[in-house]
């Protein structure tokens, strides 16, 4: 265990400041310790959420790290945060430190898909009530952390339909 901890640094990404870039090589994953940090592109001048992650989540531009790519996403910090690191030369000798790190990372990201395939599902069988109601019932704290247009724009909702179902909960 030593030996894996060793491989990660730890740091800290002040609010504001990115973690990547669009069009940048992001050749680093964290793990979020504290703080919030938000994934998200332009699109036709139109800033887009694509997450919000929070402490007890890793994060990276997936494409970017795992094919070498150009990242898609910016990631920029939303509050102070706290973070573990490792870059992309020190993830590779993971896998010759632990015996079993190809089956473990083949869930990690096997689980990341279902996340995904998860808020897909919602975005097309939920209304933008429930999907409100979902994300608040498993993270009520993003909603007095982070600015609501980032909610409002990850839901795939307008601020004026976030700021209506906001209004009626709160009445």
């Amino acid at each position: 265990m030593d030996k894996i901890t060793s491989l990660f640094n730890e740091s800290e990404l002040q609010k504001g400041a990115y973690f990547t870039k669009s069009g940048q090589y992001c050749e680093k994953l964290s793990f979020i310790k504290s703080g919030y940090i938000r994934v998200f592109a332009n699109f036709n001048d139109k800033e887009v959420t694509q997450w919000i992650a929070t402490k007890g989540y890793f994060i990276t531009d997936l494409y970017s790290f795992n094919f070498k790519q150009r990242a898609r996403w910016n990631i920029q910090a939303l509050t102070n945060c706290e973070l573990y690191t490792i870059d992309k030369e020190n993830y590779s000798l993971l896998k010759n430190l632990v015996p079993n790190w190809t089956a473990m990372e083949k869930q990690f990201i096997a689980s990341c898909f279902v996340q995904l395939e998860d808020r897909v599902f919602g975005h097309l069988s939920l209304t933008a009530q429930e999907r409100y109601d979902q994300l608040f019932k498993s993270t009520p704290e993003l909603f007095n952390q982070v600015p609501l247009q980032y909610i409002a724009s990850m839901l795939g909702m307008s601020p004026e339909t976030f700021s209506r179902i906001r209004k009626k909960k709160i009445s």
